[in-house]
């Protein structure tokens, strides 16, 4: 998953599951209560329900606070099903937010009981959509969109399952779908969690302003600190796409005073600084971003940058521990690092394996691209790429790969035109491969007034008179 998404999944789900809470605490003022006082304010737990209700995000520490809570609760009422769908959808969000895989498994066990407790059959569409964020957050597309056409067919109007969905149709390529998603979750709900969806679906589609325009809709309506900083650092990834390295180190720095451990938008903040050349601050950045949130595609961009400086050591120790990591949903990131820091054959297996698994979205579709070139086959390669950059998301990345791939195949014409793009989308998407991009087009030279061979025709021969 992109850094864009990285707290999207299951965020709307722990939502599904609060209904019986909300109900059973005092949160509303009833005439019964007259004369006895207001109701106490909402302690942490509470407040990580009430966030959830609204498809909020919750504190991390009323997050954790609600686990506890339903963990304590499920020991003395272990036939409670909907406490233990509850449970499992906060385990979900924590392990996405904190990139702790090891509370995947507590949420599957949790959902499962949920149930066991109470089967599919007999309308458990809580337990259902949390098995669907659960699989979205592990990269399982496939079986996170079973689970979200589940609860879209049982319930049509249910919100949550739609936010679900969308992730799944964005992760198998399925973008049609995806945008009609998004279409009846605007009919059926409002608010910061909408409009960011919104914001990442124009992205997508290559429509910037529109984005833009959604994205400060999401900081507007965020009712959480922790919801704010999301959407500024949603606001902040916008920026640093477009090539607006300042801006977004602005929009970061507004996230992080909110937050100050927000990962991504520490991991933004480390990227544009180093765009700016500022490497010191840069390396500070990441090591921090890595520390709260230990991404695999951080931890491959962090030793990108640690290599482009010259600190090999630094980097092989980053490479190795993402080869190392026991993750979830992180075939691209390795399949990017054994491409251009391993062995790209291996890289080229991995991609091809995910294509089989029916993930053909363009970041898979633009990594088996670029595995399959530099494992020498950049032939069957180049219509990856071009299904990476033609789908609409208009990323320098990708238009470099593909600039490459077709400068191995002697294609100089668009290959120049899609090194010159890349670089003009972002002269510093990537402290390796903007370097890259430049040296490739310098070797490239100066186009050449002669046509190419496929333009040219024979001149008419002169008529006998």
């Amino acid at each position: 998953m992109s850094a864009m998404k990285t707290e999207n999944v299951s965020r709307a789900v722990l939502a599904a599951g609060v209904g019986a809470v909300l109900a059973a605490t005092a949160l509303v003022y009833v005439p019964e209560l007259v004369g006895q006082g207001p109701p106490p304010p909402p302690g942490p737990a509470e407040r990580a329900v009430i966030a959830a209700h609204a498809g909020a995000q919750a504190a991390l520490p009323d997050l954790a606070a609600l686990i506890a809570d339903r963990e304590e609760w499920l020991r003395a009422h272990p036939d409670d099903e909907a406490s233990w769908a509850e449970l499992g959808a906060a385990y979900t969000e924590r392990g996405g937010r904190l990139g702790d895989v090891r509370d995947y498994p507590r949420a599957e066990r949790a959902l499962r009981r949920s149930l066991a407790e109470r089967p599919a059959a007999r309308g458990n569409l809580e337990a259902q959509l949390g098995l669907g964020a659960l699989a979205g957050a592990r990269g399982d597309w496939k079986t996170a969109k079973e689970w979200g056409e589940r609860v879209r067919k049982a319930d049509p109007r249910r919100w949550p399952a739609y936010p679900v969905l969308i992730d799944a149709y964005n992760g198998l390529g399925e973008y049609k779908a995806a945008q009609k998603a998004l279409e009846s979750l605007e009919k059926l709900h409002a608010g910061a969690v909408v409009r960011g969806r919104a914001a990442e679906a124009y992205r997508d589609r290559g429509w910037r302003e529109d984005a833009d325009a959604a994205a400060l809709d999401a900081v507007a309506l965020a009712e959480t600190d922790p919801e704010k900083a999301a959407a500024l650092a949603r606001l902040g990834d916008l920026a640093w796409e477009r090539g607006e390295a300042e801006e977004a180190l602005g929009r970061y720095g507004a996230a992080l005073r909110l937050v100050r451990d927000h990962g991504p938008s520490l991991a933004g903040r480390a990227r544009s600084l180093a765009a700016l050349g500022r490497a010191e601050e840069a390396v500070r950045d990441w090591r921090a971003a890595l520390a709260r949130l230990p991404l695999p595609e951080y931890l491959l961009e962090a030793g990108e940058l640690y290599e482009s400086l010259g600190r090999e050591e630094e980097a092989r120790a980053l490479y190795g521990r993402l080869r190392a990591g026991t993750w979830t949903a992180a075939e691209v990131p390795l399949g990017l690092l054994d491409a251009d820091h391993g062995d790209p054959a291996a890289a080229a297996v991995r991609m091809r394996a995910e294509w089989a698994r029916g993930h053909h979205s363009v970041r898979v579709a633009d990594a088996l691209g670029w595995a399959l070139h530099r494992s020498g086959a950049s032939k069957e390669a180049l219509g990856y790429a071009k299904r990476a950059t033609e789908e609409g998301l208009r990323s320098a990345l990708f238009t470099y790969h593909r600039g490459e791939i077709e400068r191995a195949l002697n294609q100089t014409g668009p290959a120049r035109r899609h090194l010159e793009e890349a670089l003009r989308l972002h002269p510093s998407f990537s402290p390796l491969h903007a370097r890259r991009a430049s040296e490739a087009l310098a070797a490239l030279g100066e186009p050449s007034d002669e046509l190419p061979p496929e333009l040219r025709r024979e001149a008419p021969k002169p008529r006998r008179t």
